[in-house]
């Protein structure tokens, strides 16, 4: 299937509905830059904002009735709240402890039914085993399973949504393949700006920054 690089017409959002994702969005960025300057600063963190306008409309192009979302490393949840404020299923899995908690109260301001599990993407016993024999798994941290916290499997949902640091796409690309259902699609939004849609392992669309 070709790659769509155009930047065609999203389907319509209430003034109404995208004030109130507006809001969760400002709410996010906020967040970050405290969590920058306090948190960052003095040690390293795997948590960087996304570009949440696009990831918005990446979403609400991709979006359909009933449909499940997961978001791997939900940190202040953001995404999730967005997609659930669309008509999305959503769901985001952390393991910080501390943005679980925020993402949380960010979605009982914001009116939010967006379900978050502290805890590890990856399902248990899937292990990384890439084709060059380097099985390191970047800023990706070990815990329990969130979905266990959930009650659904990876395979549960129709879309899935990762933000990977360079060098982790073709992690999440294998755990996908491996553990998701055939047709599902999985977002990545990459730290250059650009989003990709997969779907039975190829591009379906791309868009660059």
């Amino acid at each position: 299937m070709p790659v769509n690089t155009s930047q065609g017409r999203e389907p319509a959002m209430s003034a109404a509905l995208r004030d109130r994702i507006e809001v969760v969005c400002e709410e996010g960025r906020s967040y970050w830059h405290r969590f920058d300057d306090e948190v960052r600063q003095e040690s390293w963190h795997p948590f960087v904002a996304a570009d949440y306008d696009r990831v918005r409309d990446v979403l609400l192009s991709l979006h359909q009735p009933g449909r499940r979302f997961l978001e791997w490393g939900s940190a202040t949840g953001v995404v999730t709240i967005m997609a659930d404020l669309m008509g999305y299923d959503a769901s985001g899995i952390e393991l910080d402890t501390v943005l679980v908690r925020s993402a949380r109260a960010l979605a009982e301001r914001a009116g939010s039914d967006a379900r978050f599990a502290e805890g590890s993407f990856i399902p248990t016993g899937w292990v990384w085993r890439p084709p060059r024999g380097d099985a390191r798994v970047g800023t990706i941290g070990e815990g329990p399973s969130g979905y266990l916290v959930l009650g659904r499997a990876l395979s549960d949902f129709d879309v899935v949504y990762g933000f990977p640091w360079p060098g982790e796409e073709a992690l999440m690309l294998d755990l996908f393949r491996c553990h998701g259902d055939p047709e599902a699609r999985l977002l990545l939004h990459s730290s250059t700006g650009e989003t990709t849609v997969h779907h039975r392992g190829r591009i379906v669309s791309s868009r660059a920054p």
